[in-house]
């Protein structure tokens, strides 16, 4: 509890204290009205300052002008009927008070929820000076500064390790409570948590460009972004509020006139004053003004904590409406990195022929290459190695120990006159010749992420319509792929600007409010993700450009997390819809029963607490996303 709602518990309590005591003390005339006016204005002074204020602005209709006018009103009654009977008026701005007191806490406690599993910002870097750790504001560090992460400590600045090996948290960023394994070479981007090692890390960008920084801007300045439903919101409350204030002062003039004028009756401008006045009391929207926001809030907190970032709740409710999911194939729904998976018609053991190959290719950087010296696994003698010859587009030649080696694809065994076997796995075939012997050939192809087909599966269970997946891979690698995982439609051998073609050609086939959701890695996909109605990034630990060009941002590279933002976006939207309907079922109900005069004024300002305090309770759900 802040400095703010303790001070509003004590007035509260204190003007509950007093109202209980003056109940009893046997005063009357204007001694009475001053001894009432006191817990009056203790618990009222800052509603009176803000209507008062409002008035001055020119920005007349809000819930402070509705409770000043419906409290002053009721004292002025009684005043005016010399019934001394100040209590309601006092009770009901307590009452009032009382619900705009919960309303502050369960916001903030929400908002303490957020900060606590966003709580990545780091207090300070170490930096070694004259043998000594000196801590210093992680915006003074430079880049390029070599900086000390002690086990238990933040990383405060994205960078490279230098020295040591650890297992980094990374759950903050991720919502993964599995370690990640670093050692010297590896990149760290800030926000983790070093468990275990001492690391010294090289920064490669400066603390604002970290990716604790982004994330927490993101996080910041989410709210800034409204939903159709919170804009709805703001229009009802424009055209509402006016509305109850002509409809209270016609309820205050019409019936007395008519009255008077047409049934020749006595006025009764006291019974209708009063109801009148009741009748602003009950009209406040607060549950709709508070819960609404609240709502998109704790859901963009609750997809934080599950390792989502939503820019905006506009993002969240289109994720709600998603029936196209169009995924980009590399880094998305394979891992993107190359491995050996298989070794065919070998003529000698399996790793003699990875050592053939990896020392024969073991002069290229290309990620064939490396692929091939991370199955060999072992350290690597390049003196065995002599007159290698690179042929572009086919493979390479070698000397290996004496023995000429030709490692490659179809047509350079072709050119060199060696028969060989095709392949019928689906990925990179490297052909193997010793001796210009043929011996055998390995596959090399990106893996499937192992939660992938799960992924596809779930989605469909959410209500998407329709999985879709574009690549630029040959249209038999792309097939087997979209077959594999159950994809329903798969397009291959595309451009960049094909890709936003084939999305344009879905936008078109959407229906009504129906939503396209495209998942790429957030760099070199930039051009469709701003074209999507929702652009998400998948693998974007650390992604610079990931984090701009997305709407929403998976902060691992699980595709499962799609179908969980999907059900955490409809919990959300749900949750608010509940809160509107409710809301504004009961404040109807209590209008007509105060014009009638079948409630009162007690009755009107419990109802209007109690439907906002139920609300509030509601829109906290939002922020539980564990079991979705």
């Amino acid at each position: 509890m802040n400095h703010k709602q303790k001070k509003m518990l004590a007035r509260i309590l204190v003007t509950a204290a007093l109202l209980i005591s003056l109940h009893f003390l046997p005063v009357t005339g204007w001694l009475r009205f001053g001894c009432y006016m006191v817990p009056y204005l203790v618990i009222g002074y800052d509603i009176l300052r803000k209507a008062a204020r409002g008035v001055r602005n020119r920005q007349v209709f809000d819930e402070n002008f509705l409770m000043a006018v419906a409290t002053v009103g009721a004292i002025a009654l009684a005043l005016y009927e010399g019934s001394g009977d100040y209590t309601e008026a006092v009770a009901v701005m307590l009452f009032y008070q009382v619900g705009e007191w919960f309303q502050s806490y369960a916001v903030g406690r929400s908002r303490r929820n957020i900060s606590e599993l966003m709580d990545i910002r780091p207090d300070y870097a170490n930096v070694e000076q004259d043998g000594k750790l000196t801590r210093v504001d992680p915006d003074e560090v430079g880049i390029g500064t070599v900086i000390v992460v002690q086990p238990g400590e933040k990383v405060p600045i994205d960078g490279v390790v230098t020295q040591g090996s650890s297992a980094l948290n990374t759950a903050a960023l991720t919502g993964e409570s599995l370690p990640r394994d670093v050692e010297a070479g590896d990149e760290v981007v800030s926000g983790c948590v070093n468990m275990t090692g001492v690391l010294k890390i090289r920064t490669t960008k400066e603390f604002g460009e970290s990716t604790v920084s982004k994330i927490l801007d993101l996080v910041e300045n989410a709210s800034s972004r409204k939903s159709r439903s919170e804009d709805f919101i703001s229009r009802f409350a424009r055209i509402y509020t006016p509305a109850v204030c002509g409809a209270a002062l016609a309820l205050a003039v019409l019936p007395p006139l008519v009255r008077l004028a047409v049934l020749d009756l006595p006025a009764g401008w006291e019974t209708w004053v009063y109801r009148a006045l009741t009748f602003l009391v009950a009209s406040c929207p607060c549950a709709l003004v508070i819960s609404i926001p609240l709502s998109f809030f704790a859901g963009i907190g609750g997809a934080s904590k599950a390792g989502v970032l939503v820019k905006g709740s506009n993002y969240l409710e289109a994720l709600s409406q998603t029936k196209f999911v169009v995924f980009d194939k590399t880094g998305t729904l394979t891992q993107g990195v190359f491995q050996v998976s298989g070794i065919h018609h070998s003529r000698l053991e399996d790793e003699k022929l990875l050592e053939y190959a990896a020392l024969a290719e073991s002069a290229s950087s290309h990620p064939i290459s490396r692929s091939l010296q991370r199955a060999y696994g072992k350290e690597l003698d390049r003196g065995r190695v002599a007159e290698i010859r690179e042929i572009g587009g086919e493979g390479v030649t070698a000397s290996v120990d004496g023995h000429p080696v030709a490692a490659g694809n179809g047509k350079l065994m072709d050119r060199l006159g060696i028969p060989y076997i095709p392949c019928h796995g689906v990925g990179t075939v490297i052909h193997m010749a010793i001796d210009g012997q043929y011996m055998g050939h390995i596959l090399i192809s990106d893996v499937v992420k192992p939660t992938a087909r799960e992924a596809v599966r779930q989605l469909k269970a959410a209500g998407v319509r329709k999985t879709v997946m574009l690549t630029g891979d040959a249209k038999r690698v792309a097939d087997q792929v979209a077959a594999d995982l159950g994809v329903d439609e798969v397009h291959s051998q595309l451009l960049p600007a094909d890709k936003v073609e084939k999305v344009e050609a879905l936008l078109a086939a959407k229906q009504g409010r129906e939503k396209l959701a495209f998942v790429g890695d957030g760099i070199n996909d930039a051009p469709v993700l701003s074209r999507a109605d929702i652009g998400i990034a998948m693998g974007a630990l650390g992604s610079d450009a990931a984090i701009e060009a997305a709407d929403v941002v998976l902060m691992d590279d699980d595709p499962l997390k799609i179908a969980k933002a999907i059900r955490i976006s409809r919990k959300c939207l749900g949750i608010v819809y509940q809160n509107i309907v409710f809301a504004i079922g009961v404040k109807l109900a209590c209008l007509v029963l105060v014009a009638l005069g079948l409630a009162g004024m007690w009755l009107a300002i419990f109802a209007d607490v109690g439907v906002m305090i139920l609300a509030v309770l509601n829109a906290i759900r939002a922020l539980f996303v564990k079991k979705l």
